[in-house]
């Protein structure tokens, strides 16, 4: 057995969610935030036996596509003055981060 820890843009969970139910898998949804653009994304938690590993993995890559999106980042305009000006600039979202982890022992209460 694996346990798949996939993260993903909050755009894209709801979808995958679905998806992964559809096919008949477990899923435990987190709601947690990003370190680089502090945008908010989810925390997917999907245990899978080994043979229908492949499986979940086809489901996530299909769903969670990366895309490119503009994002305001700040600058420094006048040096020392302390004022920031936003500037957009393309940056790629999207995707998914995925760990996966063999479980030893799974138990449901």
């Amino acid at each position: 057995m694996k346990l798949i820890v996939a993260i993903v843009q909050d755009e894209d969970s709801s979808r995958l969610v679905s998806s992964l139910m559809n096919e008949g898998y477990g899923v435990t949804k987190l709601a947690t935030t990003g370190g680089f653009l502090r945008a908010g994304n989810t925390t997917l938690l999907v245990g899978v036996e080994d043979d229908r590993f492949d499986g979940a993995m086809a489901v996530i890559e299909k769903v969670c596509k990366s895309r490119k999106q503009i994002a305001t980042s700040p600058s420094p305009v006048a040096g020392a003055s302390g004022v920031y000006v936003p500037y957009p600039i393309e940056v790629m979202v999207g995707g998914a981060t995925i760990f996966v982890v063999p479980v030893e022992k799974f138990i449901k209460l």
